[in-house]
């Protein structure tokens, strides 16, 4: 089989060098070739004989399908992923091997026909960042919005309040028809040009630094057209003394009662892979703390640790930061953390492979920092195989604001929204658009307007403004549901290291130690009086419950009596 794998390898190898030289030469023998659609790629796979309706046989040879789909002329073979190891002794995997393909969509909907195969779209992953901007805009269709003649130009200046002038800060504007966005260069300077609008249709001004800086967000901006318009933004050393010679935790820190756990529980021994957009080794929080990893996307095991969206390197400070006493500090400060980087341009089939790396590695916790509208039966059946060999996948929720994104909605994964605390940031932050919507606690707590929601929602934890690392060695305040399960992600490495019962009764790799984690977690959680627990499930965690070093308050009342 290994053999035959090769040969299949070599020949889509071939048969796509050939078809890319068929294409040049078409566009060179024909000028007037314009951009095409880009070809839809598949995921084909046996169907597993559990998934067969009565009655229906299962595929015998597997190497007889992909030899089948190499010999197509409309199909090309991509890659082909291995069914992986087994989760444990005697256990075979539930996910069966995979084709990526690449083929015509009515040809997908012809193999969907045939109940012996499962065949779905390798659809693109999202690192679900939260960023207003980018989220979904009810825009006009461009084929009838009817532009100005003369566009309008909008100068702007970003400097901080030592009038030190800031390069590379992103600045957007959000008219009444379409966004608009730029960054400034080394003078802290940017023209943005609104195609169409006016300086007085313009609904919003957002400005968000690389680092060290807060962002601005303003409602119906007043702004010059004919002079430059100066924004003003605040350091984060304004808010946190000192930062980053001081070291800070984040408010996120003392809402977990993280900060009244022993200081020796640090998770050392513990096994942590961060699937997300790799991880930035050379930030001074992070330095020693990645052992190891691999880039899924460009199949490379020497780039995981160069981070071009910066996501990675946020939440694994959130997981591991150095305790140093600069900068930030992590949750579980000595766990051994694996970088998979699967951004930007990640597919299931990505995750699919990155998921094998952590049974292969014996990973006991996976940060999936990812999310997507569309659901696949392939990585259900991938992670049902990581739970079973040990791995506890921990999801976000989602940041569209609306319901649980896939993988959160599978019962194999522990979901995560997101949670806010008032007066933990500027007013005139982009962080305030958050509080709109719902009820904020005696406590101070809101649920963020990003955070998606739903019955599959196990628990929240702290999701705004929370201060992290960012490359290339910088911090800044990050939202998001991945932030929250990264806090998740950081506490169950504790718990797995540090309670009794991880080290007596469930220190096999399975599914019951998987399950007895995630109770731990759930059972300490306290409830978030918002009047909708899909917006929170469970509610936000305690760690010293979670970690068995106290006893539930109902407990101790009962033992009382």
């Amino acid at each position: 089989m290994a053999n035959r794998k090769n040969e299949n390898e070599n020949a889509s190898t071939s048969n796509g060098k050939q078809a890319a030289s068929q294409r040049r030469g078409r566009s060179n023998a024909n000028s007037a070739d314009s951009i095409r659609q880009r070809p839809e790629r598949y995921l084909v796979a046996a169907r597993p004989p559990h998934l067969l309706p009565p009655g229906a046989r299962a595929l015998d040879e597997p190497d007889a399908l992909f030899d089948w789909l190499s010999d197509q002329p409309d199909i090309r073979l991509v890659s082909r992923l291995s069914r992986g190891p087994g989760p444990g002794a005697g256990i075979e995997s539930a996910c069966p091997e995979i084709a990526v393909v690449e083929m015509p969509a009515d040809r997908a909907r012809a193999l969907r026909g045939s109940v012996q195969l499962l065949v779905e779209p390798d659809m693109p992953l999202s690192y679900t960042d939260p960023n207003p901007v980018v989220s979904p805009l009810a825009l006009p269709d461009p084929g009838v919005a009817v532009p100005f003649p003369e566009p309008v130009h909008v100068s702007f200046r970003v400097m901080d309040n030592k009038n030190v002038p800031l390069e590379g800060v992103g600045v957007s504007l959000l008219g009444a028809n379409w966004p608009v966005h730029g960054r400034t260069g080394a003078d802290g300077c940017v023209v943005l040009q609104l195609p169409a609008d006016t300086l007085e249709t313009v609904r919003s001004l957002f400005v968000r630094p690389k680092q060290d800086h807060w962002s601005i967000w303003v409602d119906r901006p007043e702004l010059a057209g004919d002079a430059e318009n100066v924004v003003v933004v605040r350091r984060m050393s304004e808010t946190f003394e000192q930062f980053p010679h001081r070291q800070v935790t984040g408010w996120g820190y003392e809402a977990m009662g993280l900060d009244r756990i022993p200081p020796t529980h640090r998770a050392h021994g513990v096994r942590v892979a961060v699937l997300d957009s790799g991880v930035d080794v050379n930030h001074p929080d992070l330095a020693e703390r990645i052992v190891g990893g691999f880039d899924f996307v460009a199949d490379n095991d020497s780039t995981w640790n160069v981070d071009e969206v910066g996501h990675g390197t946020a939440c694994a400070g959130v997981i591991t930061g150095t305790d140093n006493g600069a900068g930030i500090a992590g949750i579980a400060v000595d766990a051994e953390v694996h970088a998979c980087k699967i951004f930007p341009n990640g597919r299931f089939s990505d995750l699919i492979r990155a998921l094998d790396y952590c049974i292969e590695r014996e990973i006991d916790i996976a940060h999936l920092s990812l999310g997507s509208p569309n659901a696949s039966e392939l990585v259900a059946l991938k992670i049902l195989d990581a739970c079973n060999a040990g791995v506890a996948c921990v999801a976000p929720a989602g940041n569209s604001g609306g319901m649980v994104t896939f993988p959160g909605t599978l019962p194999t994964v522990l979901t995560v929204a997101a949670l806010g605390k008032i007066g933990e940031f500027p007013a005139d932050s982009q962080h305030t658009r958050e509080t709109q919507g719902w009820p904020t606690t005696a406590e101070g707590y809101f649920s963020p307007s990003f955070t998606c929601f739903g019955h599959e929602v196990n628990v929240c934890a702290p999701g705004v403004a929370i201060p992290t690392a960012v490359p290339p060695d910088g911090y800044a305040p990050q939202d998001g549901t991945a932030i929250a399960a990264a806090h998740i992600t950081g506490l169950a490495a504790l718990v797995l290291a540090h309670h009794d019962g991880f080290r007596d009764w469930f220190r096999a790799r399975n599914a019951a130690r998987i399950g007895h984690l995630f109770q731990a977690i759930g059972s300490s959680c306290s409830p978030i009086a918002f009047g909708d627990v899909h917006r929170t499930g469970a509610g936000l965690p305690n760690a010293a419950l979670a970690l068995g070093l106290t006893v539930p308050q109902m407990q101790s009342a009962t033992s009382a009596r």
